[in-house]
C-alpha cells in the first residue's frame, strides 16, 4: 500500500484522445478529460466495458501513442515516446517464437546496451523470480499459456522498471492458470521482491480488480471518462467470500450500470444521444435470447442482480454487459444500480414461438436501433430494394473508427437478418428485401 508521503510517479493531465480514420483525419472522442496520478506503492486498476478506451489510455501512458490533447509526465518529465522506467505486459504473450525463454527475456536488456554477462545474470534472476527456473532453453511453443505469460512478466521485470503496465494480462488464460499467476504476482508484490514501485493495470474483471487493486478507476464509455474512483481498503491476501469484498463488487456493478444524469431528456431514453454515431456491440441473437431465457427461469423469475447473473452464467463483465445493454437498448430488459429485469416485451419474447420471436425482435430493432432503421428506409426507397454494404459502412466511418464501424454494421446485419427486416448477400455484400411488397 502507498504511504502518506509517497512520491508521484505518473501524472496524466486532462488527456483527450480522438480516433483517426484510414485517411488520418480525427473523428469522435475515445477518451475525454482523463486525469490520474499514480503514486509509489499502489496497484491501480482501470476498469470499464469494451470500447471505453482502457487500452488506449495505457498506450498513451507508456508513450506508445500521443494524446490528441493533454499531457503525461513520468517523474516530472513529459512523456513524448517510449519511457525508461516503464514496462508493459500485454494480453497476448507477444513472444518471439524463434527465441528461447532466456533470449526473449534478455532482448530488452540488449536493446538498452547492457553487457552480455550482466544481461544473462539479470535475465536468469528474473526467470527464477517469476517461477520458470529450468525452462531457460525452452521455446514458446513448448510452454503452456500460463508459462508463456510468465515469460512476458520476466521480460518486463528484467529492465527494473519503476512502473509495470498490464493490459488484461490474465484474460487469455484459463481460470485456474489465471488464478495461480495472479496469486503468485500478488505474493511477489506484497513481499517486496519485485523492482517495480507501482502497477497500473487494465481489466474487465470486477472481482480481479477488487482482489488486486488499492484503487479502482471506473471508466464510462463513448467516450471514456472517469465515472468513479474507488479505494479498496482490504488487507492482502483478500478473500472473495468476505462480506466486505462482496459488498464492494456489488457497489462497482451498481456504479457501472448507473445511468448518467442528462441535462436534457434523451429521445431514446435508455441510451442518451444514441444515433449512427454510437458503436454497437457484436452480440449474437443466440446470446440475447439465451440471457432472456436465463432471466426468466428460476431462481431469477425475470429479475437478477448482475453479480449473481454473472456467477450463474459464468460470464465476466465484458461478456455480460454488452448482452445486457443490447437488451436494454431494444427494450427487452431494464438495467440499473447493478440489477437487470425483463420488460413486458422480454417476457413475451421468452414465451413466444420462433416466428413470433423474430417478428417481435424485428419490430423492436426498427423502433430502437437507428442504423437498422436507416438500412431498411434506404431499401424501401430504392426501386431495386438493394444497397451495397459500403454505402452504410462509409457513413458509419464518419462517426467512429474503422474497427468499430465494421463491428457495428456486422451486429446490425445479423440482428436484421434474424428479425427478417432485410436480407444480406455476404458474397456480393448487398442488402436487399426478400419480399419488397
Amino acid at each position: 500500500m502507498a504511504t502518506v508521503n509517497a512520491a508521484t510517479l505518473l501524472d496524466v493531465h486532462h488527456v483527450r484522445q480522438r480516433y483517426r480514420n484510414a485517411s488520418g483525419e480525427e473523428g469522435s472522442l475515445v477518451l475525454d478529460d482523463i486525469s490520474i496520478k499514480l503514486i509509489e506503492g499502489e496497484i491501480v486498476g482501470l476498469l470499464g466495458r469494451s470500447g471505453c478506451g482502457k487500452s488506449s489510455l495505457l498506450r498513451i501512458v507508456s508513450g506508445l501513442n500521443r494524446p490528441s490533447e493533454g499531457d503525461v509526465s513520468f517523474l516530472g518529465t513529459p512523456v513524448n515516446g517510449a519511457v525508461d522506467g516503464v514496462a508493459m505486459v500485454f494480453q497476448s504473450f507477444a513472444l518471439f517464437p524463434w527465441m528461447s525463454v532466456l533470449a526473449n527475456v534478455e532482448l530488452g536488456l540488449k536493446v538498452q546496451g547492457v553487457p552480455d554477462d550482466e544481461a544473462r545474470r539479470r535475465a536468469l534472476s528474473a526467470i527464477d523470480l517469476i517461477g520458470l527456473d529450468g525452462f531457460e532453453s525452452a521455446y514458446p511453443k513448448e510452454l503452456s499459456g500460463g508459462m508463456r505469460q510468465r515469460v512476458g512478466f520476466a521480460r518486463a521485470l528484467v529492465v527494473n522498471p519503476k512502473i509495470l503496465l498490464m493490459d488484461e494480462p490474465f484474460s487469455a488464460l484459463d481460470v485456474l492458470t489465471a488464478e495461480t499467476l495472479r496469486t503468485d504476482l500478488l505474493d511477489l508484490w506484497c513481499e517486496g521482491r519485485m523492482p517495480i514501485k507501482s502497477i497500473l493495470m487494465v481489466t474487465h474483471n470486477i472481482e480481479e480488480a477488487v482482489l488486486m487493486c488499492d484503487r479502482i478507476i471506473v471508466l464510462s464509455s463513448n467516450p471514456g471518462r472517469i465515472a468513479a474512483e474507488i479505494r479498496v481498503n482490504l488487507a492482502h491476501p483478500r478473500n472473495r467470500l468476505d462480506p466486505e469484498f462482496r459488498q464492494l463488487v456489488n457497489e462497482i456493478y451498481a456504479r457501472m450500470t448507473a445511468r448518467p444524469v442528462q441535462k436534457e431528456p434523451a429521445r431514446d431514453g435508455a441510451f442518451p444521444g444514441l444515433g449512427l454515431g454510437m458503436a454497437l456491440p457484436s452480440v449474437s441473437t443466440n446470446s440475447l435470447a439465451g440471457l432472456m431465457e436465463t432471466l426468466a427461469m428460476k431462481p431469477f423469475d425475470g429479475h437478477a442482480g448482475l453479480p449473481a447473473l454473472a456467477e450463474e452464467t459464468g460470464m465476466e463483465v465484458d461478456e455480460l454487459f454488452p448482452i445486457a445493454e443490447t437488451l436494454q437498448l431494444m427494450r427487452f430488459a431494464e438495467m440499473g444500480d447493478g440489477q437487470i429485469h425483463l420488460s413486458e416485451a422480454g417476457q413475451r419474447f421468452v414465451n413466444a414461438d420462433v416466428d413470433v420471436r423474430k417478428k417481435l425482435f424485428g419490430d423492436h430493432l426498427l423502433s430502437y436501433v437507428p442504423l437498422a432503421t436507416r438500412i431498411r428506409r434506404v431499401l424501401d426507397e430504392r426501386p431495386t430494394h438493394r444497397a451495397p454494404l459500403n454505402r452504410f459502412l462509409s457513413e458509419l466511418e464518419d462517426y467512429m473508427s474503422d474497427d468499430y464501424a465494421d463491428a457495428t454494421l456486422d451486429a446490425v446485419t445479423n440482428w436484421g437478418r434474424y428479425g427478417e427486416i432485410f436480407a444480406y448477400d455476404e458474397t456480393a455484400q448487398i442488402f436487399s428485401l426478400e419480399d419488397p411488397t
